[in-house]
């Protein structure tokens, strides 16, 4: 498996600061030809680098409401349902989990009322305990600066190295660590392909 190079990263940069950007002006930018940017973009849609291009809305430009930090605390055998709901909810925009199993959500509550709201949205038999910071401004901007790039195994979880395989199963392009791991996932895919059938 070819291991990903300064030029992959640097399109990855170009394209999370602008995804419309057209292949010409990346080739430039890069010292490539277009149709070279275009075949380097399509192997990391294949590798599962790239999952898709989209659209990224500022919602504070759309609709009202005050921007907070939520800290919430769930019992451990309702967090999944409560994670899902806050996912739902049409004022949180970005959700996040802690190490210690905790929420933490950006939202912009309507009306600033957060207990009223989270009332509304939740359960409260859910939730253990919550905290609110009010914001005065958010931004988000990821980046791939400094980033070591490691494609995870598809069946065991191991970081894949330069000795690992690329296989398509099922129309999908998987990585594996090692050839045995990759027998072991058809093997898998396999049986429940007959369980279904």
């Amino acid at each position: 498996m070819r291991d990903l190079d300064e030029t992959d990263l640097e399109i990855l940069e170009l394209l999370m600061s602008d995804a419309r950007r057209p292949w010409s002006d990346i080739a430039e930018i890069v010292d490539l030809t277009p149709p070279a940017v275009s075949d380097r973009v399509a192997r990391l849609q294949e590798m599962g680098i790239i999952r898709r291009f989209t659209l990224d809305v500022d919602r504070s430009q759309l609709r009202e409401g005050v921007p907070v930090l939520l800290t919430v605390t769930v019992h451990a055998d309702r967090f999944e349902p409560v994670r899902e709901t806050l996912l739902d909810a049409e004022a949180v925009e970005y959700a996040f989990t802690t190490a210690e199993n905790d929420l933490l959500c950006y939202a912009r509550v309507p009306g600033g009322d957060v207990p009223a709201w989270l009332s509304e949205t939740l359960n409260k038999e859910s939730v253990d305990d919550y905290d609110v910071t009010l914001l005065t401004g958010a931004e988000w901007t990821p980046s791939i600066g400094g980033t070591e790039f490691a494609l995870t195994c598809a069946e065991c979880g191991n970081t894949v190295t330069s000795e690992g395989v690329a296989s398509r199963i099922g129309g999908d392009l998987y990585q594996f660590c090692c050839p045995s791991c990759e027998t072991s996932f058809e093997e898998q895919y396999d049986r429940l392909e007959e369980a279904t059938s």
